[in-house]
């Protein structure tokens, strides 16, 4: 099994979820098709299997991270902050995961696991059971919306005939083409977005969140 996930996550790492078929890692692994039915029952299981095979990296990462705050005693929101790039950064490097993480849980344990970890950051803060799964959801809703939309080049950008800062100005000068009567504030942003940074979009929007979580902390910290 442990081959076979190496290679379906290699597939779909060099190409996509398009690439991952029966046939193809069946070929890789220098067998036939039907051996691949030994290990899962489909396509949609490899998917899920596969996934959890990429997050499982990313699930030992984030346990030593919170292992180091368990014996040091660090700030809880500082460490949600710091899982929440390291799931960030894997899936930056690995797009095809946003469509697949934690869609199973029963088969996903690695993921499972990793939810839990950013869910122990939040007992420890003064919540309620609600907040903390509202909490939970709002940092993944960020890491996995901001990766997917950072994620999405065209098929241009992909094959060279532009490079990024090339299409986001033609973009950009689209954007300042417009009525500036009917679109204030696409006048308003357009030059940060010309030139603007994936990660440095993501960290905003994350410390925006993290930054409603402690007002949300301290809230019910005075009322106690």
């Amino acid at each position: 099994m442990e081959a076979v996930l190496a290679e379906a996550v290699a597939l779909l790492d060099e190409s996509g979820e398009s690439a991952l078929t029966f046939r193809a890692l069946a070929a890789r692994l220098g067998g036939g098709v039907a051996s691949i039915y030994w290990y899962v029952a489909s396509k949609d299981e490899l998917l899920d299997r596969a996934t959890d095979h990429a997050i499982g990296g990313v699930l030992a990462a984030v346990e030593h991270q919170s292992g180091e705050v368990d014996r040091d005693g660090g700030d809880p929101v500082d460490v949600l902050r710091t899982m929440a790039v390291t799931l960030f950064d894997a899936i930056v490097a690995r797009p095809w995961l946003t469509a697949y993480f934690m869609r199973n849980t029963i088969l996903q344990t690695n993921s499972l696991r990793l939810y839990e970890q950013f869910g122990r950051q939040t007992l420890r803060l003064d919540l309620t059971a609600r907040q903390r799964f509202h909490a939970v959801s709002a940092i993944l809703g960020v890491v996995i919306g901001t990766a997917d939309l950072g994620q999405e080049p065209p098929a241009e950008v992909l094959d060279g005939r532009v490079d990024r800062a090339q299409y986001l100005d033609r973009v950009a000068q689209s954007w300042r083409d417009v009525d500036a009567a009917d679109f204030p504030f696409l006048h308003e942003i357009v030059e940060e977005f010309a030139v603007h940074d994936d990660l440095d979009q993501f960290r905003a929007a994350l410390d925006l969140t993290l930054a409603g979580l402690r007002q949300q902390t301290a809230a019910g910290a005075a009322e106690a």
